[in-house]
């Protein structure tokens, strides 16, 4: 038996449990008081026009994912998000929600990204209910049960059929639109204001950030026409590469670089995944003007460069090397938002741009 099949059938083990579980919590659940636990609504002191406006869809709001279609019935009030990334559009639409995943890593000390901290402290609000397994993936059925969910937003996460097919016993989840971890945060964006009905607040997020984004590569024009590889060293003697088709990638080409024929050229079993990886011996393959990797800390991008084999790569040789520094910083260009890409695309363009300039 393949360690794939075995892992599926203890998915669908677990599923089964879960479901259990779930339908057990969602009893006691009932028992309890509606009141109970925080709002979605903020408490106060909000300072974006979402938060003043509210809602101004019409409801119900029908969403279809890759995995399944969820109605809701009227504005959501108890917002729950699931996945790295959920969570910035609604804080963005001036909606706290009632729970989101805990993230140890990039996270301040309660798991909260910097940039989630910001804008709650923004909306008057206070930090949510912080699920367990944002940093594995594994879905907390029973804490999300007890944060009685009016919606589970889950645009940019690897759900499964098993997770959503259990969560939907809860309440509606609104999951990716074709792959796991695919969604562009512009899709993010505007699936969650339709969750939310927001969908003309949402809309204006999003004209907004492509606007600065576009203003931020013209004011790097050496960006242009550029070609890059988008990678990380996650594995001993490893690269992970990342397709054209992931969000960090396109956040660059939104900068006017383009994408390395060495990618399509080396990625050679395409699957359902947003990276690939070409081991250390075949890295004279590739073939780019600048190279973008990330790293939790400086001492790992040291180590990562001081490699044989990846220092005489062209482009880390002539210094067109730009390394994404620090567990905050991965998780912000590693799954961009409008919330998420004003905190780390202003401070990072520069470093790229001077990569960029070294480019031979």
């Amino acid at each position: 038996m393949s360690v794939l099949s075995s892992s599926r059938r203890a998915r669908g083990r677990l599923a089964v449990v879960a479901a259990g579980l779930v339908a057990g919590a969602l009893a006691l659940a009932g028992c309890s008081s509606s009141d109970g636990g925080g709002s979605s609504s903020p408490t106060g002191g909000a300072a974006s026009s979402a938060a003043a406006t509210g809602a101004t869809d019409s409801f119900p709001v029908t969403v279809t994912s890759a995995l399944g279609t969820a109605t809701i019935k009227s504005e959501p009030k108890r917002v729950v998000t699931w996945g790295w990334s959920s969570q910035d559009a609604v804080l963005a639409l001036g909606v706290v929600p009632v729970a989101m995943p805990k993230n140890t890593y990039g996270g301040n000390a309660d798991g909260v990204f910097p940039w989630d901290a910001d804008a709650i402290k923004e909306l008057g609000g206070t930090t949510p209910q912080l699920l367990s397994g944002g940093d594995t993936g594994q879905v907390p059925f029973e804490e999300i049960v007890k944060a009685k969910p009016d919606v589970i937003l889950a645009p940019y996460s690897g759900l499964t059929q098993d997770d959503f097919d259990t969560l939907s016993k809860i309440a509606p989840v609104v999951a990716y639109p074709d792959k796991p971890w695919a969604t562009s945060w512009q899709d993010q964006t505007t699936i969650i204001g339709k969750a939310l009905g927001r969908s003309a607040q949402a809309a204006d997020l999003v004209s907004k950030t492509n606007a600065d984004i576009t203003a931020l590569g013209a004011k790097y024009p050496v960006l242009k026409g550029k070609t890059f590889v988008y990678a990380a060293s996650n594995e001993a003697d490893k690269l992970s590469v990342y397709r054209a088709s992931d969000p960090r990638v396109q956040l660059l080409v939104q900068l006017g670089m383009v994408v390395s024929p060495s990618v399509k050229a080396l990625d050679t079993k395409p699957d359902d995944s947003y990276f690939f990886q070409v081991s250390y011996e075949n890295l004279s393959k590739i073939d780019t003007d600048v190279l973008v990797a990330y790293f939790g800390d400086q001492k790992a991008a040291d180590t990562f460069m001081k490699d044989p084999l990846v220092a005489a790569m062209p482009s880390v040789k002539s210094g067109a090397f730009a390394p994404i520094v620090g567990e905050s910083f991965v998780m912000a260009s590693s799954a961009p938002t409008v919330l998420s890409i004003p905190w780390m695309l202003n401070q990072y363009v520069p470093q790229l741009a001077a990569a960029a300039e070294k480019a031979k």
